[in-house]
Parts: C-alpha cells; sequence; structure tokens
C-alpha cells in the first residue's frame, strides 16, 4: 500500500480545498518545493500534485511550481490538473514527473488517453473524480452523466497505469475515505485503484491495510497531514510493517 501525500496549487501556493471548492481553499504552505522536501524527509517515497488553476484552465498554470517541486524532491510525482493534449503529456514526462493523471480528458476525448497510454506506457493514470457517484469534470465545475465504474470500463484495454478516485463529497472535510464506493470501483475493473478524498486519520490507514483493500495501489492524504490528525511516521510505520508481514 502506497501513501501519496498531496500537493494541491493555487496561485503558486500549496492549499487544501474543502469539497472541491475554490473560494474555500486553505494555504498550507507558501512554497510547495519546500513542502515537497518536507515530504520525502518524513519518509514518503511518492508525491500527488495537482495544478487546481490547470484544472479549470485547462492548461498548466503553476508550472514554475511543479519544476520547483520536481527539483526539490527525488521522490517520483505524479502530476494531474489541466493536463489535455499529448503535448502536455510529452512536456511534463520530459520534465521528470514519473506519471500524469488525466481527467476531465478522460471523459472528453478517451481516445486521447488510449493513444498517451500507448505513447507512454506505463506513465499515464485517469483520475474519475465522483461527486454523487457521477464523474465530475473541469475542476469539479460540471457533473456529468457517467458513472464511476462506467468510465473506468472504458479504459480497461487500455494500458491505463492506475485509477485515482476521489470522492468529491468527502474531499477536505475530513470524513473518511469512501472504502465502499472505492473497493466497488476496483472489483469492477483490472486497473489498479487509489483511493482519495477524505483520509482522516490513522484508523483510515488500519482499514486500508485490512485484507480487502489490498486490492488497492494505495491512496491519498491531504488535509489531514496538513493540520497534524495524521502522524506521518506512524502512518509510515504501518504500512511498512504491513508490507513485511
Amino acid at each position: 500500500m502506497i501513501l501519496f501525500p498531496a500537493i494541491d496549487l493555487k496561485d503558486g501556493q500549496c492549499v487544501r480545498l474543502k469539497l472541491g471548492d475554490m473560494d474555500q481553499a486553505t494555504v498550507f504552505n507558501d512554497n510547495p518545493a519546500a513542502q515537497a522536501k518536507a515530504f520525502e524527509d518524513q519518509g514518503f517515497e511518492y508525491l500527488h500534485v495537482v495544478d487546481l488553476n490547470g484544472a479549470f484552465a485547462g492548461e498548466s498554470v503553476n508550472g514554475a511550481a511543479v519544476e520547483a517541486i520536481l527539483g526539490a524532491t527525488k521522490n517520483p510525482v505524479q502530476l494531474g490538473g489541466g493536463i489535455r493534449t499529448l503535448a502536455h503529456i510529452e512536456s511534463w514526462l520530459a520534465k521528470g514527473i514519473s506519471r500524469v493523471i488525466l481527467g476531465t480528458v478522460a471523459v472528453r476525448d478517451p481516445e486521447l488517453v488510449r493513444e498517451a497510454c500507448r505513447k507512454f506506457p506505463g506513465k499515464v493514470a485517469v483520475g474519475i473524480d465522483a461527486k454523487g457517484g457521477h464523474v465530475a469534470v473541469e475542476g469539479w465545475a460540471e457533473t456529468s452523466e457517467l458513472t464511476a465504474v462506467d468510465l473506468a470500463r472504458r479504459f480497461e484495454d487500455a494500458g491505463v497505469s492506475a485509477i485515482i478516485y476521489t470522492d468529491i463529497d468527502r474531499d477536505g472535510v475530513l470524513k473518511g475515505l469512501n472504502i465502499p464506493s472505492t473497493l466497488e470501483l476496483a472489483a469492477a475493473v483490472s486497473i489498479p485503484v487509489i483511493a482519495s478524498g477524505g483520509l482522516a486519520s490513522i484508523e483510515d490507514i488500519k482499514r486500508l491495510l485490512q485484507p480487502d483493500c489490498a486490492i488497492l495501489e494505495g491512496a491519498i492524504s491531504g488535509r489531514a497531514l496538513y493540520d497534524g490528525r495524521l502522524d506521518p511516521a506512524e502512518a509510515m510505520a504501518l504500512i511498512r510493517a504491513a508490507r513485511e508481514s
């Protein structure tokens, strides 16, 4: 099980949103690169970065901050937010991003996702953000008719390396992960699934280490790490112990 600490970028700063609302952003660090290094020093092995402005603009907005993060950490970085073209994907992979996350474009242009998977095998993940079970796009500003499972199944044979599944109704409010919906999605496809949205405490980590969650690749933690509800050392110790058992 991989625990991905999250850096969400808004106007060059490291923030957390409440329920995906850009007007409800709390700034936790005005130096995203320093935050990335801090996560590495705490023992995390991967990093999850989202360009929030980019998700709305449809193109990279916080590129300078992302590049600074890449320069500050040796950890692999997965990046989402505003990546809508093959040129965007190629550019970020060339700069050192380990995996790009395609969200809105996965709904709007699924063939582009397939082409990207063919061209960059193992480097493309799909972000499925759901509100009330239905997929949201354009920085969560619009909800589609598609269900999360419907969208995931579209890419079953495409070569997608992972699905990041976010329950928007839980994101940033520390209600705990939506384990039932995440497991339902993971059981419906063979693509590895990463849980996101609402991770609140060490109890969520313990839940993720139960046998039924073994089908998940991991989970993303944001606000709980920033406000001290989740102790990094305790979380990583549990995960390492589980790997060794």
